[in-house]
This record gives structure tokens, C-alpha cells and sequence, in this order.
């Protein structure tokens, strides 16, 4: 034991004094994101419920239409024929996949998905699928062709993943070299033979890291991708997944919002999201998705009278910003997840706030994305319990954001000069100027947004 201290003692006593890499641990992303990327915005697309014929070609005739809109990235949920051993409901889960390599005949042929990936790159816009990894239907080929791909119960029967009710699909094994190579290689064929963009990765924590960095080398090979994973874990970013969800977000959104306890649960997420994560590390935050639309509620509901407040959180915040189909016609109703349930289009009234949010995403160099963007720096007030306020960007690109997140009406005033400056408010153009000791009265979840102008 002596002899062993005393050889510690001696390397140490080798090593230089306070040696330091030459990296930041939080900032080590080799992932090379794609200049699209940078003010990104996400549209995710439910092809079954998105039209009333339920089909691309349906949904290719409404590309257009979010290309005005301005969104960027369109996020289409599985598209792949749905086993129907232990099928939910009349037509399944998309996430119940049969094929990896096929298009469900439910939304059409491959012809027609060939035409609507086209078509959105002529418009400008991206497209990623969703990708089901960790599991497939229980009538897929593989159970039978290769059984030694799943999971097994003690018994040697299939299994659902261990700890869910998802009993319609069978639990993979990666522990498995051949199912690897066979689910990199479906990746690949639909980035080569059809030109796709990238993926949103279904529970991605449920499989292996290191699979999904190889995965990543080689779709990288073929074209740059957008990799989103549905998971929250910072070691994801390093040489995997341009973006991860920000589940941490919509949990103190929800929470402030439920409780009236004010700006707390969001500050302290920022200041988490600033200090333990990566800064080229995007976090994708949003007001609705699938899951949440099919299982816990309509957004408007859950937010109330805070939901303006949180949509523009999400856009000027840090964070990538997701847009579910259907927010911009004030969907008002849990969509069907194993039926047939078309979105009712109308005018919405928060479609205009969509567009002008987006607008000035595309435009604020200081909003956008991960290590594209700029860091928030908060402006401290005389309600600082309830008022998050905060700059991003540089002098003469600032953007200048004030938030009341409590049920509570706020006349505030600021403490720090730190947002100074001439300003057009960003969401009606008026003019404002911040020269110290102002005043801002804002209504129980009231916020402003303004952009500089000098």
C-alpha cells in the first residue's frame, strides 16, 4: 500500500501543476450541424389527420402554404406500413412499424412520397421522417427471419420494452451486429433513394449511443442530416443528434402555469440549460406535439390564458421551436391516435402570431439556433418573482424580451441598463426607447418583444 501511495504521490508530483484541457467539457460537440439548421423552425406533420383524404399527396398540395408560413423543417410522423398482430384501435400506430424499407399504402405509394420530398425542396423547405428504432410491430418479417434480433421474456417470447404498454411492438436487442447494420442501412436507404433530410429518433434513449453515432458517420456520408432524438441527455449531442427535446421546458411551463408560482421554474430551466449543457446543443421546445395532443390535452387548455406567452417563449428563448399541426387553426380538440380524425381548418387566431415569430427568428441572427445563436442574458426588474426578462445578441442586433409569467398585472421597472438602446417593438412595429428609468406595465401574462434598431 506504501509502495503504491508513494508511486501516486511521484506521478502526480510529474504532472504540471493545474493542467487544463484546452476545451470546455460542456462545449466537446463534434456533431457539424447544417447551415439550414441555424433558424430552423420545426413543423411536425400527422399525414393520417393532417388532410381530410389523409395522404401526401393531400398534404403536398398544403407545402405551399407552410413555406409562406415560414417554417423550415417539416417533421412527418412513421410513415411505414403498421403491423396488425396486437393492433390498437382500426388502423394502428404508426410507431408499430412493418417495414422499414416501405411507405404505408394508407397514405399512398412511394411515387407519391417521392413527389411530396421533392416538392418541399423546391419550396425551400427540409423534410425529416420519424424513425422507430427501438422496436417493430410483432408481425414485422424480422421476428421471423431474424428472431434473434428481439428481446426475449424468460420463456423465450417476444416482449414488448421492458416497463411500457406498448403492447403492439417487440422489443430490439443491440446487442445484435446484424440488427445494427440492417437499421443503419434502412436509415441510409431513405436518405439515398429518396433525398430526405434526416430524423426525429422515437425514444432514442432506449437505444444504444454508440449505434446512433455510427448511424450519424454514415447518413453523413451520403448527405448533411438534422438528427432530432426524443430523449433528453447531453452526451446524445456529441457525435450523434444535432437536437434533443427540451422536456425540462414544457415541465416548468406547465408548472408555472398551474401553480401561479411565478418566473422561478423558468429561470431556473435556463440557468440549467446554460450551465450543464452544451451551447451548440439544440434543445427543441414546444407548446404541443402528438404525444401531448393525444394524452393530456388540447395546448390552449393546458396554457389558458398563458398560451400566447409560452408560443413566443419558445421562439425567443433558447431553444429550436416546434409548431404541431393544426396550432395555427386553434385546433381545439385531442386528435385521434389509432383513427381517422382530419384537423378542421380555419383562420386561426394565433396564426398571425406563428408567422411574425418566425419572421423574426429568420431574421435575428441573435435567436438562432444552438451555436448559431446568442446566449441569454437576464435584466434584472422590481418584480423579478414573476417578470423574466432577458437581451440576446450583441449591441445594435439585440432582441429585448420582457415576460410576466404570473397570473399577477406587473408595472416593473429595470435595475441594470443591460437592454439600453433604441428598439421597434417586434410583434407591432412601434417604436420604443429603453434610456433608464422606465416604466413597463404588463397584463397577467403579458409579454413584449422588441428588436433593436440602433
Amino acid at each position: 500500500m506504501r509502495l503504491a501511495i508513494a508511486l501516486l504521490a511521484g506521478a502526480l508530483a510529474a504532472t504540471p501543476a493545474f493542467a487544463q484541457p484546452d476545451y470546455t467539457p460542456r462545449d466537446m460537440v463534434e456533431v457539424a450541424n447544417a447551415p439550414w439548421t441555424a433558424d430552423a423552425v420545426i413543423y411536425q406533420l400527422n399525414t393520417r389527420q393532417f388532410t381530410a383524404e389523409g395522404t401526401f399527396a393531400a398534404a403536398q398540395s398544403q407545402l405551399p402554404r407552410l413555406a409562406t408560413m415560414g417554417v423550415d423543417i417539416i417533421w412527418l410522423m412513421p410513415i411505414h406500413p403498421i403491423g396488425e398482430a396486437n393492433r390498437k384501435g382500426t388502423l394502428g400506430s404508426p410507431y408499430a412499424v412493418r417495414d422499414y424499407r416501405a411507405v404505408n399504402p394508407e397514405f399512398g405509394t412511394e411515387a407519391d412520397f417521392r413527389a411530396f420530398v421533392d416538392e418541399a425542396h423546391r419550396l425551400g423547405l427540409k423534410v425529416i421522417l420519424d424513425w422507430v428504432a427501438n422496436h417493430s410491430a410483432y408481425d414485422n418479417p424480422l421476428t421471423v427471419s431474424h428472431p434473434e434480433w428481439y428481446t426475449r421474456t424468460p420463456e423465450g417470447a417476444l416482449m414488448s420494452p421492458a416497463g411500457t404498454d406498448w403492447s403492439d411492438v417487440a422489443d430490439f436487442d443491440y446487442s445484435q451486429p446484424g440488427l445494427r447494420l440492417y437499421m443503419t442501412e434502412s436509415l441510409v436507404y431513405w436518405v439515398r433513394e429518396f433525398g430526405i433530410d434526416g430524423f426525429r429518433c422515437d425514444v432514442a434513449g432506449y437505444v444504444p449511443t454508440d449505434f446512433w453515432e455510427t448511424a450519424r458517420g454514415q447518413l453523413d456520408a451520403v448527405k448533411p442530416v438534422f438528427l432530432l432524438a426524443e430523449w433528453e441527455q447531453r452526451d446524445l449531442h456529441h457525435r450523434a443528434f444535432d437536437a434533443t427535446y427540451g422536456w425540462g421546458w414544457k415541465e416548468a411551463m406547465q408548472r408555472l402555469v398551474k401553480d401561479g408560482s411565478g418566473a422561478g421554474a423558468m429561470r431556473g430551466y435556463y440557468a440549467g440549460q446554460s450551465e450543464t449543457w452544451p451551447h451548440a446543443a439544440m434543445r427543441m421546445v414546444y407548446t404541443e406535439n402528438h404525444d401531448q395532443n393525444s394524452w393530456d390535452g388540447v395546448a390552449s387548455e393546458i396554457y389558458g390564458d398563458a398560451y400566447e406567452a409560452a408560443i413566443a417563449l419558445s421562439f425567443v428563448g433558447s431553444g429550436l421551436p416546434l409548431i404541431y399541426n393544426g396550432q395555427e387553426a386553434d385546433n381545439d380538440r385531442q386528435l385521434e391516435f389509432f383513427e381517422r380524425d382530419p384537423i378542421v381548418w380555419r383562420q386561426g387566431r394565433h396564426a398571425a402570431l406563428f408567422e411574425k415569430l418566425i419572421a423574426l427568428k429568420t431574421e435575428a441572427r441573435a435567436l438562432h439556433n444552438g451555436r448559431f445563436g446568442a446566449a441569454m442574458v437576464e435584466v434584472p426588474t422590481s418584480a423579478t418573482a414573476d417578470v423574466f426578462a432577458f437581451t440576446r445578441g450583441d449591441a445594435g442586433e439585440r432582441v429585448f424580451a420582457v415576460f410576466n409569467l404570473s397570473p399577477r398585472a406587473q408595472s416593473i421597472s429595470f435595475e441594470h441598463a443591460r437592454h439600453s438602446g433604441t428598439y421597434a417593438d417586434a410583434l407591432s412595429g412601434e417604436s420604443a426607447a429603453f434610456t433608464g428609468g422606465e416604466t413597463l406595465d404588463l397584463a397577467p401574462w403579458g409579454f413584449r418583444i422588441f428588436k433593436q434598431t440602433k
